[in-house]
């Protein structure tokens, strides 16, 4: 093994390049990068950037030094075209061909659109940092910003947006924000958070029309008839897996890059990140999980996948996510469960405890304002596939 090529100069293929070096491996390590920055963070852009708390320069995941002295082949502001397993070759925009003797593919994903909006003037994504710059300089007291989408990112911004002044509008086409991911008691506690902080949530419509005038946006035409001025419009519909320039590579590819246990999508080739769609033998599945936790997790197993035997990657998720005042934490998997059991909702104390079953066992738990010390026992439980009934009972996670 003397040549890693990783595809995606992100959180997930930083941490496996680390990993790579701090296991020894002293070959030839290339990071291949669409964008033409080093490797920056993505979860400040909701927050930290648009409010200008951060700099651009503060989003970098390590210094210049620290990335010279891992001594990578860099290259960056090169789109990967395609893979020939085969050949075991990479190949670059500009015909280039970097060969390997074991691929990471960590492409992450790119913003969903809405059709008709390319070009137009006020229409935002949030996923890179030009995203996050351009959606910044609208965001100004007394402007209006609407929201398509009242997931994660929609509602990151929209609490952003509120606290730097702007009016905002969060449309979500289902009857609550968040409800399919982590039920409908926990995304009724979102909803009125951010009611109490002035945010107008419009559930279960959905936009028909993107209204426009000399090639700038000026408003929303919803499912309803109703038009809704807008300054500023974000389009936080979800995500598409980067995977299109592997067609014809004979990889298989359903919602991201199918990968066993092992986070192998076929012999040296492998997953992570927000691309790879794994199978995970903790709760027998596959998952593809666009948490920045997820994606460093999995690079570091499969550096140790490529270098020593190879060993499941079966981790309890996490993520997080901050608005206003609170702090959401979540551990496990919380979508396709089977019941969402509320243990605690106490709004006026900002605090709330969420059970997930799937089938007979703890499957996860989501938690505003508790103790690490209780979301660390639910987190002991979920990783031993505690049955469902125990896991209600057990005092330490009261």
């Amino acid at each position: 093994m003397n040549r890693v090529v990783i595809v995606g100069a992100s959180a997930g293929g930083l941490a496996a390049a680390e990993s790579l070096r701090r296991a020894g491996f002293e070959g030839v390590i290339t990071l291949v990068g669409d964008e033409p920055r080093p490797p920056y963070d993505r979860p400040p852009l909701s927050k930290h950037l648009l409010t200008g708390q951060w700099a651009p320069a503060r989003l970098a995941l390590r210094s210049a030094d620290d990335l010279d002295a891992l001594g990578l082949e860099l290259r960056l502001g090169l789109p990967a075209t395609g893979l020939d397993p085969g050949r075991k070759n990479v190949m670059l925009a500009g015909d280039t061909r970097v060969p390997y003797d074991a691929v990471i593919i960590a492409t992450g994903v790119r913003a969903r659109l809405l059709p008709g909006t390319d070009g137009l003037a006020g229409v935002h994504t949030l996923r890179t940092l030009p995203d996050a710059l351009a959606l910044k300089e609208g965001l100004r007291p007394g402007r209006h910003l609407v929201i398509v989408g009242a997931g994660f990112v929609g509602a990151e911004v929209a609490a952003t947006a509120r606290a730097l002044g702007v009016r905002v509008t969060l449309l979500e086409a289902g009857p609550v924000p968040l409800g399919q991911a982590v039920g409908e008691e926990a995304g009724r506690f979102l909803t009125r958070l951010h009611h109490d902080h002035g945010v107008a949530v419009r559930t279960g419509v959905v936009v028909t029309e993107i209204l426009s005038a000399e090639g700038t946006v000026t408003g929303v035409r919803l499912s309803d008839a109703t038009v809704l001025p807008a300054d500023d419009v974000l389009v936080a519909i979800g995500s598409v897996p980067n995977t299109e320039w592997l067609a014809g590579s004979g990889l298989a590819v359903d919602d991201g890059l199918v990968c066993d246990q092992f986070c192998s999508a076929a012999e040296n080739v492998y997953g992570v990140g927000d691309v790879a769609r794994w199978h995970n033998p903790l709760f027998d599945t596959a998952m593809r999980i666009e948490h920045r936790t997820n994606a460093a997790e999995q690079g570091m197993a499969v550096a140790r996948n490529i270098l020593g035997g190879p060993r499941p990657f079966a981790p309890v998720p996490y993520f997080w996510s901050d608005q206003y005042d609170v702090k959401i934490q979540a551990y496990g998997h919380l979508r396709d469960h089977d019941e969402a059991l509320v243990m605690d909702s106490d709004f006026s104390r900002r605090q709330l405890l969420v059970a997930y079953r799937r089938g007979e066992r703890v499957a996860g738990v989501l938690a505003v304002g508790k103790s690490p010390k209780i979301l660390r026992a639910w987190r002991s439980l979920i990783a031993a596939g505690s049955p469902w009934t125990a896991a209600l009972t057990s005092p330490t996670a009261a």
